[in-house]
């Protein structure tokens, strides 16, 4: 595949740079990206894959948006209060960039909304929701169908990160990092503690790149997707340290069977 002359112009910045190359952008705008939730780490992911010229982008948000959202989640505007999440956010690739794909799925995986068929054949699922139940059943889905998984999430001023690929051989997946997790109802939530806009950016923008180490994996100097490395992001005092997730050979996610 070739680039035409205004998708050139338009990734410079990106075929300029030895890591990315020309390579590396037809993998870009050959990349099917699913985005589970499009909310705060959603948003600015969603902005970064799609100035990346990622060339399918299929988002998953059953939620409508309210007044409160906008501090942080950057895609909507006063004029998308009420309207749902993910039709918005798939108007707002539209208007970016034409020449990309957006297919809005305004339900929930797990509550209406069938994960294989949603996640099936796509280069990796970006998962920002907010929840166990449906960040689990995305990453076991993921799993059997053989697809990579990045994983972002925030709390107050600590933001997590890590790529996992539990359906190859040896590693670790994100049930292997929480176990069987469950959402309390006493659980911590953004309305409840806060959080602060420029920090779900942060996390969000990480995301976008970490999922574009999956997309360019063994086709340019870039695509190390560091499978298993948790990267945890401190934005009260900044630092950022990286853990080894090691593959659980209990874990009923990624090993049974193997």
């Amino acid at each position: 595949m070739t680039l035409p002359p205004d998708r050139l112009d338009r990734f410079a910045r990106h075929i300029v740079l030895p890591e990315v190359g020309g390579a590396g952008q037809v993998a870009l705008s050959e990349a099917h990206v699913v985005l589970v939730g499009c909310g705060g780490i959603g948003s600015p992911a969603l902005q970064y894959l799609a100035a990346a010229g990622v060339g399918r982008l299929t988002l998953i948000d059953d939620d409508v948006i309210e007044a409160s959202n906008l501090q942080r989640q950057t895609v909507f505007t006063q004029a998308d209060i009420g309207r749902s999440k993910a039709e918005a956010a798939a108007q707002w690739v539209g208007r970016f960039d034409p020449a990309l794909e957006a297919c809005a799925v305004a339900g929930r995986i797990g509550g209406g909304v069938d994960a294989a068929q949603v996640l099936g054949g796509a280069t990796v699922v970006l998962d920002g929701c907010d929840n166990f139940a449906t960040r689990l059943l995305v990453s076991d889905t993921c799993v059997r169908l053989g697809v990579p998984l990045t994983t972002a999430a925030i709390g107050r001023f600590q933001g997590q990160v890590a790529n996992f690929a539990g359906h190859l051989p040896g590693h670790s997946c994100y049930r292997c990092f929480v176990g069987d997790a469950f959402d309390a109802e006493d659980c911590d939530t953004c309305a409840a503690d806060g959080v602060l806009g420029a920090m779900v950016g942060m996390v969000g923008a990480f995301a976008a790149m970490q999922a574009i180490r999956v997309i360019l994996d063994g086709k340019t100097a870039l695509g190390d997707p560091q499978w298993g490395k948790l990267h945890l992001l401190e934005g009260l005092v900044p630092s950022l340290r990286t853990m080894t997730i090691a593959r659980d050979g209990e874990c009923r996610g990624c090993s049974a069977g193997q």
